[in-house]
Order: C-alpha cells, then structure tokens, then sequence
C-alpha cells in the first residue's frame, strides 16, 4: 500500500509540471549523466503502463561543475552515491553528501553544484512521459 501510494503521490506531482518533449536547454558545466534503467510496465499499477517510465539515472558532477537554474519532467528521489552535492532551492541552500537521499518534486526551481574536491555522483530514479527523450532538466517555466 505504502509504494502506491508513493506512485500515486509522484504521479500527482508530475501532472503539475506539465512540460512537453521539446529539446530545451539548461546551463551546466562539468556534468556527465548516463540512464541506467529506464522501465515502463509498472506491474500491479498498470494504469501507468504506456504513460510513464521510471527512470534511474547517474550523474557525476565534476568539482567546480553545476547544473543552473532548472526544473524537471518528473518527479524524483536523488541518492548521493560520492561527494557532496550542494542544492539551491527556494533561496535555501543544503549540502547533501555521500549516502544521503533527498527528493525533488519537479516543479521546483533549483540549481546544484559539486563545491568539493573530488567528483559528485548523484543517483536519480524519476517517473517521466513514457515517451520522454533525453535528460529531465528543463529551464524553469516562465511565471
């Protein structure tokens, strides 16, 4: 019951975002990303069967690299598998570092940046458009 409504939750967060498949850009430096799995038959909650996949993806952030300004397709939950990842959203900054987890709604705007010595890997896993191509990061929608 918990992981459906987890999905369901995720799902709910995700109609708010609402962007389309359009090539959009964000500013960044220093960022290699590789999906790792990207799945669309989500058993038992086959209402989402043929719309969404979940997706895992790693992104390392080299030190001195950063993502700019964005928002996402989908929803997520980030997992810092090494360094620190230093997060700006609403104005607050925190540093999560290696083994912590933190969730991003997707309609946020926020930026990340590796201040460290060494490379930041983030493991993401989000539920996106089925039919979505290329990295979630978008440039935040205009108010």
């Amino acid at each position: 019951m918990k992981r459906l409504t987890l999905v369901v939750t995720f799902v709910a967060l995700f109609q708010v975002v609402g962007y389309s498949s359009a090539q959009q850009t964000v500013e960044r430096k220093g960022v290699a990303s590789a999906v790792k799995l990207g799945e669309a038959n989500f058993g038992f909650l086959s209402e989402l069967n043929g719309k969404y996949k979940l997706v895992a993806t790693q992104t390392t952030l080299e030190p001195g690299g950063y993502v700019g300004e964005h928002q996402h397709v989908g929803p997520g939950i980030r997992y810092v598998a090494a360094g620190e990842w230093t997060f700006v959203q609403g104005g607050k900054t925190t540093t999560y570092k290696t083994g912590e987890y933190f969730y991003e709604a997707g309609n946020i705007t926020n930026s990340a940046s590796n201040k460290g010595s060494s490379p930041a890997v983030l493991i993401t896993f989000e539920i996106l458009p089925v039919d979505w191509k290329g990295g979630s990061a978008v440039p935040p929608k205009s108010k």
